[in-house]
């Protein structure tokens, strides 16, 4: 077989990246990200650190152009940036993304450029690569290759290592088929790396019926009202009043219920803006022994800050207000402000000046149950939701999809809100403007949904449960530390070989 020219190794590499959110959802082909993952390792084999970082990068941008290309929906249609600029952004926005993702892999030239050292230090790699998008520059913790497989039988190790285990579990597999494809099958490192992936795969499924946490006892009468507002009514002037008879329109045949909630910036407005009408629900809420949680902005006149936030109304037991600890970059607060504020439009969106809410905020209590809240991107952050979950029986995520029109984004975000439910065997209630609202159960199933695109309610219960999970007692830190050590036993001795070599 005639070896690829370096113009067709760059292009297979941007191909096996975009070819990669097939295995993430609303496509589900979970082999795929095992396929993609074994063409860029094959790559990476006997590089430069260099030439190591170039080949990442090409496998990065196909990954990210193809699986995030809804930021141009977001700053064109909603942010109001002209077709080419936005074209542009989302771009560089992407390769930025792309960078980020390929910087770690240059540590693969620096491994023993062995089977043993490809088979591990290669998957290490690959988590180390997402970790690091959880947290540098505020993070951006999206296509994990983890959720590949939230609804296959590795799914049972997500309450112990949570979503970046099953990555490094998929890395392996993607390691060991680039071996195979290469025709190194009866190697022993192969071989003893098949066995370790076999017996993973098996007591993933085993573990499926591992019983992590208890029931409290009681279920809970939910309410989710999907309003189905338009973007660009929601904010107009003169818009508020029809919203809020809206709201109350669709809520008010379902006043008893034990929990209500209205979505992610629900009323578009301050509450001082609607004192009365918050009054007002908050009269119905109580006298009908509900609790109503909704989304909306608040300002803090002794701090001068603006938040993202959930109101509680009604029958409180519990914290009365939650506000937002993980902001979107553009979207909810702007780097440079003083540099770019009404530079272009883009940057004067409506809820684009927020502030951070503070850590270790009250849950909100429901009927004696404590339900832990996370606004539409904090749910993608697996320790953040596992630090605020573990002394809750419910999880509870609100968001407003709206902003990415018809795209990929809003179910990529649904399985991600799945896996929280897995790795903490809690059930997840999600309620969005515009779908997908839904009822997940504690292992990440959604057995209940309302259809997306339209308004309405969906009508359910939820069986609350007691008990922290091993992945929300330690979070990411036992796979972080073992893929650090295992780097770390692979370089040290590579560096000693190659400083006796030097020697002769």
């Amino acid at each position: 077989m005639k070896p690829l020219s370096r113009g067709q190794n760059f292009l297979s590499l941007f191909l096996a990246g975009a070819l990669f959110p097939l295995a993430l959802a609303p496509f589900s082909l979970w082999p795929v990200a095992t396929i993609s993952i074994a063409i860029l390792f094959w790559q990476l084999q006997h590089q430069t650190m260099t030439q190591a970082f170039t080949k990442a990068s090409f496998f990065g941008f196909g990954l990210f152009i193809a699986g995030v290309s809804w930021v141009y929906v977001s700053i064109h249609e909603y942010g109001f940036m002209p077709a080419p600029l936005a074209l542009i952004a989302t771009v560089l926005f992407c390769l930025f993304l792309a960078l980020l993702f390929a910087a770690p892999f240059s540590l693969s030239a620096l491994i023993p450029q062995t089977l043993t050292g490809w088979i591990s230090g290669l998957p290490a790699i690959w988590v180390l690569s997402e970790w690091t998008r959880t947290w540098i520059f505020t993070g951006f913790p999206w296509l994990f290759a983890g959720y590949a497989h939230t609804e296959t039988w590795l799914n049972g190790w997500a309450p112990i290592g949570g979503v970046l285990w099953l990555s490094l579990i998929c890395a392996l597999s993607g390691a060991i088929l680039a071996q195979f494809a290469q025709g190194k099958i009866i190697q022993r490192p192969i071989a003893m790396a098949t066995v370790a992936l076999l017996v993973l795969g098996a007591s993933g499924q085993a573990l499926q019926y591992k019983t992590w946490t208890v029931a409290s006892g009681q279920q809970l009468a939910v309410v989710l009202v999907q309003p189905n507002i338009d973007q660009f009514e929601k904010w107009r002037p003169g818009s508020l009043p029809a919203i809020l008879a809206q709201l109350n329109e669709q809520t008010a045949a379902h006043w008893g219920a034990d929990l209500i909630i209205w979505p992610e910036a629900a009323i578009p407005a301050v509450p001082r803006r609607v004192k009365d009408f918050l009054a007002d629900t908050h009269s119905k809420a109580e006298a009908a022994k509900t609790t109503l949680l909704t989304g909306i902005p608040t300002y803090d006149p002794k701090q001068r800050q603006y938040h993202n936030s959930m109101l509680a109304l009604g029958n409180n037991e519990g914290a009365t207000q939650y506000h937002k600890t993980r902001l979107v970059p553009f979207g909810e607060y702007v780097p440079m402000e003083s540099l770019l504020r009404g530079l272009i439009t883009f940057f004067d969106l409506p809820m684009s000046a927020f502030s951070l809410g503070p850590d270790n905020q009250r849950p909100f209590t429901v009927q004696g149950e404590n339900i832990s809240a996370a606004i539409c991107y904090e749910v993608v952050y697996p320790d953040l939701v596992a630090r605020i979950t573990r002394e809750s029986s419910v999880m509870l995520t609100v968001s407003n999809d709206t902003w990415f029109g018809r795209s990929l984004a809003p179910e990529q975000h649904m399985q991600m809100a799945q896996m929280r439910a897995l790795e903490n065997a809690k059930p997840m209630v999600r309620g969005t403007n515009n779908g997908i609202s839904a009822l997940v159960d504690h292992q990440g199933r959604i057995y209940q949904s309302i259809e997306q695109y339209s308004q309405g309610e969906l009508v359910g219960t939820i069986d609350p449960r007691n008990g922290r999970t091993v992945f929300s007692k330690y979070g990411s830190w036992p796979t972080v530390v073992l893929i650090i050590l295992i780097l770390i036993s692979l370089l040290i001795p590579s560096r000693k070989n190659k400083e006796a070599n030097n020697e002769y």
